[in-house]
């Protein structure tokens, strides 16, 4: 296997802070990702071969000598690599899980190495629709071949023997990522030692499977998509990646939270409070679904939206067992943390009970917490004290079982 990078393996790839950009304490600092080229082909589960690919990657912290303290963290749907800190190319861009992982924080950079790693279909820095096919020397666009959880982590152990990680400490992941995290403790059963799935599910209820085809069929069915070509046409099917957005952007709200932040409050209401008895923006929550989806379409590939929301539909690692969960787990050796969220109807919390069902039939070890939190599926992004005090515990054993140095709960601090 023919691998380059832009870094040195094993390097922790965060990099100084300047004079103009603020580091806020606990932050990696400034981090740049490194880009790792794959030369051996990859066999896809859909029986395509992707023949070469190229990941980005971003890490954090220091590998110890043994490489044992390697954590994989991976990605839901619209997120990357960039897990923490603040990106070097824009101060603002912050990672998308910087207030799980950094210095003195849950996942505790100055004892952990930490990997963040874009997925393959991605749009973010790894191969994707958008990248150039060397068979023909244009976009792959539509012939980019179709994915699923298990090719990703297929592509995320590549990424490991990279970094000569044998075995990691911890593969951990909310949502999507979950799914890949449970994907790992099952196919490189012997890779992990511990699995950290948050706000998750072992497969996609047929009303999931519903909102993400309703979503692709909006990407679709633009005029701009050009059956997945519209690179070549120099368009992009923005109203349609809109809608996807704002049609995936209600499902991981509560119900709760969407009427504390909006309730029926209008805009711009007409004379005595009336209504304008048009279809333009009237209420708030309108507003505030176009203003999501609009920014969505300006960064994010819709072909890469059809990829992932695919995966998504077929990820069910029961399917081979006539649907018995504990039977598809068997292999796994893991230690496993679980937790979901009460207002999570996405994943809702019996989907995670599901899991942990199946593991306590195993006689798996198994942690559960079920947090009571209003936020909804977006809950497992948000700094809840409960929720976070549950993984930091869980790190702290991880690292202690490592005999990794100890550190100060109150600070951060090592001791």
């Amino acid at each position: 296997m023919v691998q380059t990078a832009s870094h040195p393996a094993g390097a922790a790839n965060s990099s100084s802070a300047t004079p103009s950009v603020s580091i806020p304490p606990g932050s990696v600092g400034i981090v740049q990702p490194q880009i790792i080229q794959f030369d051996e082909p990859l066999q896809l589960t859909s029986g395509q071969t992707l023949p070469q690919y190229q990941l980005a990657v971003e890490t954090y912290g220091t590998l110890n000598e043994d490489r044992s303290n390697a954590v994989l963290i991976c990605h839901a749907l619209n997120a990357s690599h960039h897990v923490a800190g603040i990106s070097a190319d824009n101060p603002r861009d912050v990672g998308w899980w910087d207030n799980m992982v950094g210095p003195g924080k849950a996942v505790d950079t100055d004892r952990f190495f930490v990997i963040g790693v874009n997925n393959l279909g991605s749009c973010f820095g790894s191969t994707g629709p958008a990248s150039i096919n060397p068979a023909t020397g244009k976009p792959w666009g539509a012939a980019f071949p179709v994915l699923t959880v298990e090719d990703w982590v297929r592509a995320q152990a590549r990424v490991a023997d990279y970094f000569g990680i044998d075995c990691f400490a911890a593969v951990m992941g909310g949502s999507l990522g979950g799914m890949q995290a449970l994907s790992w403790s099952i196919t490189c059963p012997d890779r992990l030692r511990h699995c950290v799935v948050i706000a998750s599910t072992p497969r996609l209820s047929a009303q999931n499977i519903g909102f993400n085809e309703v979503a692709r069929r909006a990407i679709i069915n633009d005029p701009q998509f050009h059956g997945g070509d519209y690179y070549e046409h120099g368009v992009v099917p923005a109203h349609g990646l809109s809608v996807a957005r704002m049609i995936g952007h209600i499902t991981y709200l509560s119900d709760e939270t969407m009427a504390e932040r909006f309730g029926r409050q209008q805009r711009e209401p007409g004379q005595g409070g009336s209504y304008h008895y048009g279809y333009d923006v009237e209420f708030e929550v309108e507003s505030y679904l176009r203003y999501q989806g609009e920014k969505f379409s300006r960064y994010f590939d819709a072909n890469t939206y059809l990829l992932i929301t695919r995966a998504l539909d077929y990820f069910d690692p029961a399917r081979s067992y006539d649907g018995d969960l504990a039977r598809a787990m068997e292999p796994a050796g893991a230690d496993f943390l679980l937790v979901s969220f009460t207002t999570d109807w996405r994943f809702p919390p019996e989907r995670s009970r599901e899991i942990v069902r199946a593991l306590l039939k195993n006689k798996s070890p198994v942690t559960y917490a079920e947090i009571d939190a209003p936020h909804g599926h977006d809950a497992f992004l948000l700094e809840d004290s409960r929720y976070h005090a549950i993984v930091q515990g869980y790190f702290d054993r991880i690292a202690t079982s490592l005999g990794l140095r100890e550190r100060s709960h109150t600070t951060g601090v090592l001791a």
